[in-house]
């Protein structure tokens, strides 16, 4: 009794899902081959929650918060404050406290803007990320939809084809010629074939499933439908995902050269701003004695120094640039994944990008039929002969485009371009491609493949079995056997194919894309057909051929003509006859005289040495295999290029990974496709390229307007105190302890100026001729092409302004009051110098006067402006803390020097620009 007992219990045992047949599978997941409803779907997922992995916590608020008080800077800085307060105490000066106050109050702002501006940046990331979220095809009330894959739920049916990402844990259901790659779990790096069957063992390893398919895996071959068991956590890929606590931003290459530079920065500073403190230092020993040194100013006044002369906020600015540039880049219709992938954009020297959908409308037409001896024009077509209503019946039936009827009676396509074009040709002629399909079942199939270059599909034709054959006409001539010579078939000689082939050679030559259609007939049934490539794809009776046309976007000539003008070369790579490509490509400008187009078969048969010689004059590429598009990409990475690529394929993804920018095409784009891309097109079209690189130079050119004003900036500052401590001593003999500016003034001015103008001057509009300058040479430094000297004596101007400032200040300010008007005055001089001088940045060679106003830039001056009025004109705030003369009293000479002194670096740069243009001109 025993024994039976147990042995019932174990019959009892619930099988796996492998273990179930499809019927128990649909039963036990409440589905059906129809699929859920949208009502049942939406109620699953509300249950359940979103098809996603979970991710790792993010930082709270207030952990992003301390993060900021990490900087080395920010931490002399707190040290200063903490002396100051210690100063104030030591000395019985409850009034000094309000520097310490001040240096509190600014290290607190700083920590604020930073926080704000890494959330706008992650905001950005966040959006991004969402817009870019990959997308499935499942059956949803009968009908297929495509949704977001995080919107899949346990029950759904899935679509698969060649290319889709698999978005849940399936179970096959529906099998032709499937095939997955499932190296991303198992490690296995040779697709697994898939089938329906159920398997009979407990125990079977995840590789050895062969009717499952697992979350994040690639369908590489065939296609097929398949019933979703487990989303989310529950997935084998959930099961093993790795917990994060924290999400890891990566730094951008600009970024950690930004880093270093600080770094260095940092030490060059800190060693002036030594020195400056031991002059200070020595100067007071021997005139007022080592007793009478006022310490605790010289130190403060030292450390605001060293804090204003690192750009400690550059990178943040460079974070958010760089994440409202993809904001920028989102609304041109181009989603770039990571931040590294803008930078790289805007250096883009060479675009490699596939012919259709990108440089063409990705709408083909078929134009042309020829069957034996006699072309047709589609638009001349009536009452089609039986051989040609056969020729367009047999499109529609070797082809995998779904077609549907709308509540308008108007055919929905969803399919291939080229195999709609057929549809099309069935719609044009009056056909109905949907009774053509349901009159004549499909009984077995073998799909496309880019080796193959053949598709084929059986179907019952009035009691026979008949396979119907579409594929390169090269391809397929070599297999045919006989021809329909308008109702006689005829066994096929040297001269028939000859007449063929030059038919194809005169639609090639029209950039016509020609698809030849051949069949075979059989008198046995399907069960003992050996349905293999062998038998379905050999001993053919040619039909005929069709021409269609892929007419390039209007916008494409003007694109081509922008890339060139910037000088980024464009290439075109195609899997098109090679008399199609050239005749787009001399079409669209691509292709001209001293040009070369080769195929991946010449390019297979030249050396390494050879090809490398042959580059930069090969523009288009015909008939390439991915290996190809592979080789091509790295040989123009070796000559130091940055290359952008294009695809939409499975088989573009080794070359999208292999290109410094892999783009991905939105629409017609494949899951693995955009999965290996830095940048996704949502319109599929060339010109969004270009104007996303145009973007990419936009933001470059931003980020180094924002380097070259903060740096001369704080070179200004540091020019100011340096001339105080070492002229100053000829100059105002009589100030034993001359500080030019006070550590409240410094750290005012260097708060003011920094971040709210540089952000500003990041968001900067395009320059007018920002695509006419050559790509950015990504082996040169940040001050490359002549800004290390702009910066430097931009910088030395600032500097020597204020001290003149400050100088002329103390000549005309009252006795005994000399020096605190004269700081007045310099303080005043030094932060409106660089609001001003924030607008001659703003180009390096074109007047700021003649560029398209930065409205940015003015709320920013503005602002700034009111705020560093507000530091004089309000009494607390000016006696209390920065310690400024009573403008109430000035007279208009006071003004006239602040003024005209402020407006200075405007006026002279602006003066430089003027000469260096004309010098330009006449040169030219």
């Amino acid at each position: 009794m025993v024994f039976i007992y147990i042995e019932r219990k174990e019959n009892m045992k619930e099988k796996t899902v492998f273990q179930m047949n499809v019927e128990e599978v649909l039963e036990k997941h409440q589905t059906s081959l129809k699929g859920l409803s949208s009502a049942e779907a939406k109620k699953r997922l509300e249950e359940n929650g979103p098809n996603a992995l979970a991710e790792g916590k993010k930082r709270s608020l207030f952990a992003r918060l301390l993060d900021q008080f990490k900087d080395f800077m920010v931490i002399v800085l707190i040290l200063a404050a903490v002396v100051a307060f210690a100063g104030a105490i030591i000395q019985n000066k409850p009034e000094e406290l309000t520097e310490g106050l001040l240096i509190i109050a600014i290290v607190i702002i700083n920590a604020i803007l930073g926080v704000a501006q890494e959330s706008k940046a992650e905001q950005a990331l966040e959006s991004i990320k969402k817009m870019s979220n990959p997308h499935t095809t499942v059956l949803r009330d009968g009908q297929e939809i495509i949704i977001d894959v995080a919107d899949v739920v346990v029950g759904d049916i899935v679509v698969l084809h060649a290319g889709d990402y698999i978005p849940a844990d399936i179970r096959i259901i529906e099998s032709i010629n499937l095939k997955t790659d499932e190296s991303a779990l198992t490690g296995e790096p040779i697709p697994v074939e898939k089938n329906i069957d159920s398997i009979s063992q407990d125990e079977v390893a995840l590789g050895d499933r062969f009717n499952i398919g697992y979350m994040s895996t690639v369908v590489t071959y065939g296609r097929g439908l398949a019933v979703v068991t487990s989303t989310g956590m529950q997935t084998e890929i959930g099961k093993i995902a790795t917990m994060l606590s924290t999400t890891e931003t990566e730094l951008t290459p600009l970024q950690k050269t930004i880093s270093k530079l600080g770094k260095t920065l940092a030490i060059i500073a800190l060693f002036v701003v030594t020195i400056i403190f031991i002059i200070q230092i020595l100067r007071g020993w021997f005139t007022v004695g080592v007793e009478n040194i006022a310490w605790i100013e010289i130190f403060m006044s030292s450390i605001a120094l060293a804090v204003a002369a690192i750009p400690e906020g550059l990178p943040a600015i460079i974070t958010i640039v760089l994440a409202i540039g993809m904001q920028n880049l989102v609304k041109q219709r181009a989603i770039m994944r990571t931040l590294p992938a803008v930078e790289t954009l805007g250096s883009t020297s060479i675009i490699c990008s596939d012919k259709t959908g990108t440089l063409t409308q990705n709408v083909m037409t078929i134009t042309e039929t020829y069957l034996y001896d006699s072309t047709t024009k589609v638009t001349d077509i009536v009452n089609p002969t039986k051989e040609l209503k056969m020729l367009i019946d047999y499109g529609v039936l070797c082809n995998d485009t779904k077609v549907q009827l709308s509540d308008e009676k108007k055919y929905i396509k969803i399919g291939d371009p080229t195999e709609i074009a057929l549809t099309d040709l069935s719609i044009a002629t009056h056909d109905n491609p949907i009774k053509v399909l349901e009159t004549y079942p499909r009984v077995h199939e073998l799909p496309f493949d880019s080796e193959r270059k053949l598709m084929t599909t059986v179907h019952e034709i009035d009691g026979k079995y008949v396979s119907i054959t579409k594929g390169a006409p090269d391809v397929l001539f070599a297999k045919a056997t006989h021809v329909n010579n308008h109702g006689s078939i005829e066994k096929v000689t040297p001269a028939i194919i000859d007449t063929f082939t030059q038919q194809n050679q005169d639609f090639a030559d029209q950039a016509l894309r020609v698809l030849a259609i051949a069949y075979k007939v059989y008198e046995q049934k399907p069960e003992v057909l050996q349905l293999t490539h062998d038998d379905l794809e050999n001993d053919l009776t040619i039909l005929g051929l069709v021409g269609m046309i892929d007419p390039a976007r209007p916008e494409v000539k003007d694109a081509i003509i922008e890339t060139k003008n910037a000088g980024i070369i464009t290439i075109m790579i195609t899997g098109d006859h090679k008399n199609t490509a050239v005749a787009i490509a001399t079409d669209l400008g691509i292709l001209e005289q001293g040009h070369l187009a080769i195929t991946g078969k010449e390019l297979d048969r030249m050396s390494d040495e050879e090809f490398l010689e042959k580059l930069p004059q090969i523009r288009v590429y015909a008939r390439v295999s991915p290996e190809n598009k592979v080789r091509i990409v790295t040989a123009w990475k070796t000559t130091g290029k940055i290359v952008a690529m294009t695809g939409d394929g499975v088989n573009d993804a080794p070359s999208i990974k292999r290109a410094d920018i892999g783009i991905a095409m939105g629409i017609t784009g494949t899951e693995v496709a955009k999965g290996a891309a830095d940048m996704i097109l949502t319109d599929d079209n060339f010109a969004t390229i270009v104007s996303a690189v145009k973007e990419g130079r936009t933001i470059l050119s931003n980020i180094k307007k924002a380097i070259h004003f903060l740096l001369s900036c704080n070179i200004g500052e540091i020019i100011t105190i340096f001339l105080g401590v070492t002229i100053g001593i000829l100059l105002f003999p009589n100030e034993p302890q001359l500080q030019i500016l006070t550590a409240a003034q410094i750290l005012w001015v260097n708060l003011v100026t920094d971040s709210f103008m540089a952000i500003a001057l990041g968001l900067e509009p395009k320059e007018p001729d920002v695509m006419n300058q050559p790509p950015r040479d990504n082996s040169k430094g940040v001050f490359a092409d002549g800004l290390g000297k702009k910066v430097a004596w931009q910088g030395v101007l600032i500097g020597f302004i204020t001290f003149l400032a400050f100088y002329i200040g103390y000549l005309i300010g009252d006795e005994g009051n000399k020096l605190q008007h004269a700081q007045t005055i310099g303080f005043m001089v030094l932060a409106i110098s660089q609001l001003f001088h924030a607008f001659n940045v703003r180009s390096e060679k074109h007047s700021t006067f003649k560029l398209q106003p930065n409205k940015f830039l003015i709320y920013a001056f503005f602002g700034c402006l009111v705020l560093q009025l507000t530091t004089v004109f309000v009494p607390f705030i000016a006696n209390n803390i920065f310690g400024v003369d009573d403008v109430l009293h000035w007279q208009w000479l006071d003004w006239l020097v602040v003024v005209g002194l402020s407006v200075t670096p405007l006026v002279v740069v602006e003066l430089v620009k003027f000469i260096q243009n004309r010098c330009s001109n006449k040169l030219a």
